[in-house]
């Protein structure tokens, strides 16, 4: 089956701005949920009374929705959204330009973009949580994240910053954040996505903020992970007798989590990349601002990181954007205004780990 997308005329934010885009032409694209768990009520179903007794809940599971084009590229690109957050980062940007999805498939690239269990449409959850449409404390309200996810300190905007001033944009960002129905369960959500892998082949891996911890766990269950490009993790495996001091920041410390070697030894067998944007203070200079300085230990912790999988002989590398002349960049690296630049490292990563090759998946398994 062949599909022909043709992209918009305007953009969908701005009409004033035309895009003059190419076509899109995919051999097939769907969706599917993978992973999750069935709680069973005690008793047995009564189809007239109806009552709990004997029913089930399925939950816990990803979402995932996947375009493939025409002739494509061996290896997929799995894409996993970051905390409070659902597969829509990787689509459309909030200023209504390609988002990373369209980008790849563009580019010739599978891609498979997820909704982590417990979030957007992977919304089942076995375990409850309480959900209140009022701003909790600290960053959790819309002003707090502007502050925390780099773009500004509320409401001014930080100069030279790449991300929209169109009030439509900010709104559009906004509204992509998304609640969790269930708690954080780290490994519950790498064990879902490690069975993505399983279901699709091998693939490679993209991940942004607090989705950058399960998915090095995700490696570290599936030899289906052939790399591993994190877009800001927040957090970060070390072995087990390994994990560096806490790093004080003014919003609390920075810690690695422990598993045990012969997991963290996964990370040593494929290529790892870590991306990190602007407006990170300097590891000797705190910043009085919380939501900032968390991101001074993250980047040192990040560093500590990719030394420890290269110090088992591993191939890591950290990447931060103004070190190599790429300024302005907020925690959405991958939709800033020059999420095509961002795109373009990404594209010779991949090329450089041979990552990109065009041939049949069927011998990879």
């Amino acid at each position: 089956m062949s599909l022909l997308l043709t992209a918009p005329g305007v953009s969908a934010h701005n009409a004033t701005k035309p895009q003059h885009k190419s076509q899109i032409v995919l051999e097939d694209q769907g969706s599917f949920t993978v992973g999750g768990g069935v709680v069973t009520n005690p008793g047995k179903f009564d189809p007239i009374k109806l009552t709990p007794d004997g029913q089930t809940i399925h939950g816990d599971f990803a979402y995932v929705q996947y375009q493939i084009p025409r002739n494509p590229r061996r290896y997929p690109l799995v894409m996993w959204h970051g905390g409070g957050q659902m597969a829509k980062t990787w689509e459309t940007t909030p200023d209504g330009r390609d988002g990373f999805q369209n980008i790849f498939i563009r580019r010739g690239f599978s891609t498979y973009i997820l909704d982590q269990p417990n979030r957007g449409r992977a919304g089942r959850a076995l375990q409850g949580t309480t959900l209140a449409p009022v701003p909790g404390p600290g960053p959790t309200g819309e002003q707090g994240i502007f502050v925390r996810f780099r773009i500004g300190i509320w409401p001014n905007y930080f100069p030279g910053v790449q991300f929209s001033h169109d009030p439509a944009a900010l709104l559009q960002w906004w509204q992509q954040q998304t609640p969790s129905t269930g708690p954080a369960d780290n490994e519950v959500a790498s064990d879902a996505i490690a069975a993505l892998f399983k279901k699709i082949g091998p693939a490679v891996l993209l991940s942004h903020s607090a989705g950058g911890y399960p998915g090095f766990r995700t490696a570290e269950k599936t030899p289906n992970v052939r790399g591993i490009v994190s877009y800001e993790p927040v957090g970060w495996t070390f072995p087990e007798g390994g994990a560096p001091a806490p790093i004080p920041t003014a919003a609390g410390d920075i810690t690695g989590q422990t598993v045990p070697l012969s997991d963290f030894l996964a990370l040593t067998k494929i290529p790892v990349l870590l991306v990190y944007g602007d407006y990170i203070p300097d590891p000797q200079k705190p910043s009085v601002y919380p939501g900032i300085d968390i991101w001074r230990g993250r980047l040192m912790m990040a560093r500590l990181f990719v030394k420890a999988i290269n110090d088992h002989g591993g191939k890591a590398q950290l990447l931060h954007l103004p070190e190599i002349g790429i300024h302005g960049n907020t925690h959405f690296t991958m939709s800033d205004l020059n999420n095509e630049t961002i795109a373009d490292l990404l594209s010779k990563w991949l090329k450089k780990n041979r990552l990109d090759k065009y041939g049949d998946r069927r011998d990879l398994h």
